[in-house]
């Protein structure tokens, strides 16, 4: 995937939509400020390509209704609810294997620390927006900070049963390489499955 220096917005639905659907994600969730925009289109269009669900939690009804006027028709595609971001990841959607946090929602941290808990499922979480707030800060052992759009942080969680296994972390993980090209400025984003290690971005 190639992304200009300067990303914009459209990059970053296009990068989570792309993630999702390699990922053959089954149960979406992203957690909206305000309006859905243009990371649930690029999400719907995941959802179709993996006949997944996708939830967008919002969380007043002003935002539901607003929501569904922007996504238009394609609002068809989307199971909506209103409630507390960090509850409903919490316990309803634990089963979800990709979720998408806005990190200008309230709390955002706990958000993110919500994700780290009693998994039913491998997760992949993507924090976007991740430049306000001083969200980077936030990036732990586990997670990597893409430089794309006004930033993205990415984390893998596995499941509880996974985490209380053993087997000395014989799984095979992902790192991400993102490399620049000196002349044009373009960035080039990978995902490479190594035996071990953990992720980490490297700028060539």
């Amino acid at each position: 995937m190639k992304m200009g220096k300067r990303a914009s917005e459209p990059d970053v639905a296009e990068f989570i939509s792309t993630i999702a659907a390699g990922n053959n994600a089954q149960l979406m969730v992203v957690a909206c400020t305000a309006t859905a925009g243009l990371t649930t289109l690029g999400l719907i269009a995941a959802s179709h390509q993996t006949g997944g669900r996708l939830v967008c939690i919002v969380k007043e009804n002003e935002e539901l209704q607003s929501s569904m006027q922007a996504l238009n028709q394609e609002a068809n595609h989307v199971e909506f609810v209103i409630g507390d971001a960090q509850s409903l990841l919490s316990n309803e959607y634990k089963s979800a294997d990709f979720v998408v946090i806005d990190c200008n929602i309230d709390d955002h941290e706990g958000n993110l620390e919500a994700m780290q808990n009693e998994r039913e499922k491998n997760t992949v979480v993507l924090g976007y927006n991740a430049y306000w707030k001083d969200s980077w800060a936030w990036s732990r052992s586990n997670t990597s900070l893409l430089p794309i759009g006004e930033g993205l942080l990415l984390m893998r969680v596995a499941a509880k049963c996974e985490n209380r296994g053993g087997g000395g972390g014989g799984g095979r993980r992902s790192r991400w390489v993102v490399k620049v090209d000196k002349c044009t400025g373009e960035e080039h984003v990978f995902r490479i499955r190594s035996p071990g290690g953990t992720g980490r971005v490297v700028k060539a």
